[in-house]
């Protein structure tokens, strides 16, 4: 009998194994099951395919669907060019892209997990949400979502036929609507993955970087989110942002170079998606830039989107007032290509109080001269000034400097830290005594706190210099501030 009822209740229990299955709003998904109990969600559309008539148009509600979809697979990536570095997400990318994934370790937990919504960088004209989520941020306690967004000039392009037929008389910036409207989605829907919609943490790299801290200045962010985290990426990278009129000339010039001059809003969205990245591709470095390829990085100040200049808003204290945790790495990348270049950066940056320094001076004359002087111009002297700000507004500020390598790996460059974030040590190749980035961001996500016990400590940033440097030899509470943020005054 006790051999009867133990092969029967076997019998009942659930699969552990079986995909998982959970209902949203739209309708029911059906996820994977990783071998280690992790629950994996790819594909979900947060936001109807903008194309067609709605290319250039703020996202609208994905249409319900019956019966279970399949949510085992990523979609592709927003159409983007391929360039060497994004290929895996250039490869079969397209303009219908506006998906998510989400990571879990328990559709039913006894409190509510935190959220962590990433979104991912590469110059707001590549990259994609695939592989976040299979980080084991998901097994540690943290729901983890990745969201796409339209890119390049079909994701922040204007154009004045554009501005001219809306209600609002505003452009681009769509890219930033889509990150609003995944948002709204994760409010929605998240609870249904064991997750807390009242604890939700933004947090993204670069341009993903920049963008959360766009978002903080957004008046339609408001209320979606709870906690900021900005990784070497700042509102504006310290360039000046564009006003709407600059951003229609350079949306007409690249519709110049798709061969329409005089385009309407109509004949704008029958173009070709691929002839468009292809038009964007062959405009000249807008004023003021290290390059072409951050034409996408720099602000526009739409008026609806963006309202005012993103140093404006810190500087009055205004935005959303959640807990910051914002940082930049010892080495990142070199905008300046030669010393010409890092000349004009230093004028951009210092005007007046720009040193005089003599051609022969090696932070110009060598690559390693310039590229310490972009990661000073362009990544930390930006972070200061935005923790700076965010302190004296009576929020929470945590900053930090990432200066560690493993032991015969290579040199700290741009997107160092993302491995050990996504990454805890000892698994993936972070050495085992490596900093615990994972565990610092996990605790911050939970409280607004990265702190904890065992845990070097992080003290709040004061505007001296307090923080938490990650280097080779430990972490230290205070960070290397360069003399040359003394004098940076960016707009």
């Amino acid at each position: 009998m006790i051999l009867f009822l133990t092969a029967l209740l076997a019998s009942a229990a659930p699969d552990a194994s079986a995909a998982p299955v959970v209902r949203v709003a739209e309708g029911s998904l059906r996820g994977v099951r990783e071998a280690d109990g992790r629950m994996l969600f790819r594909g979900i559309p947060f936001a109807a395919p903008p194309t067609g008539p709605r290319r250039w148009r703020p996202p609208v509600a994905a249409t319900p669907w019956r019966g279970i979809r399949d949510a085992r697979a990523s979609a592709p990536s927003c159409l983007q060019l391929d360039e060497g570095w994004n290929r895996a997400n250039a490869t079969g990318s397209r303009e219908d892209c506006l998906y998510l994934e989400v990571g879990t370790a328990n559709l039913s937990p006894a409190r509510p997990q935190p959220v962590m919504v990433w979104i991912h960088g590469g110059s707001n004209r590549a990259g994609g949400a695939q592989g976040t989520v299979g980080s084991s941020l998901v097994t540690r306690g943290i729901v983890l979502v990745s969201i796409q967004y339209r890119l390049g000039p079909l994701g922040f392009m204007a154009h004045p036929a554009l501005t001219a037929e809306g209600a609002t008389r505003a452009s681009g910036n769509y890219g930033l609507m889509d990150q609003q409207a995944a948002l709204r989605w994760v409010r929605r829907n998240i609870a249904r993955f064991g997750g807390d919609p009242a604890n939700v943490t933004i947090f993204g790299g670069s341009a993903g970087g920049q963008d959360v801290g766009l978002q903080q200045v957004s008046p339609g962010a408001r209320g979606l989110f709870d906690k900021a985290i900005e990784q070497s990426g700042t509102p504006g990278f310290g360039w000046a942002p564009r006003d709407l009129r600059t951003s229609e000339a350079i949306g007409q010039e690249i519709a110049d170079k798709a061969g329409l001059s005089h385009a309407t809003a109509d004949a704008l969205r029958a173009i070709s998606a691929d002839r468009l990245l292809q038009a964007s591709r062959e405009i000249p470095t807008p004023p003021g830039l290290p390059d072409a390829g951050t034409v996408w990085l720099q602000t526009t100040i739409d008026g609806k989107v963006i309202t005012e200049p993103p140093s404006r808003t810190l500087q009055r204290g205004g935005g959303l007032a959640v807990p910051l945790l914002i940082g930049s790495n010892a080495r990142e990348i070199d905008f300046f290509h030669d010393p010409a270049a890092a000349r004009r950066g230093l004028v951009e940056a210092l005007g007046s109080d720009a040193p005089a320094l003599p051609d022969g001076d090696t932070r110009l004359a060598t690559a390693e001269g310039r590229l310490a002087l972009a990661t000073d111009l362009v990544f930390t002297c930006p972070a200061t000034l935005v923790a700076d700000a965010r302190q004296r507004a009576g929020i929470a500020v945590w900053r930090y400097d990432f200066g560690y390598s493993p032991p015969g790996g290579p040199a700290v460059t741009h997107s160092s830290e993302l491995r050990y974030i996504f990454h805890r040590p000892g698994e993936d190749g972070v050495p085992a005594d490596a900093p615990d980035l994972q565990g610092y961001w996990i605790r911050f996500a939970r409280t607004g706190n990265p702190n904890g016990a065992g845990a070097s400590v992080w003290p709040k940033w004061d505007g001296r210099g307090a923080g938490l440097s990650f280097t080779d030899r430990g972490t230290a509470p205070t960070i290397p501030m360069p003399a040359v943020c003394t004098h940076a005054r960016y707009p």
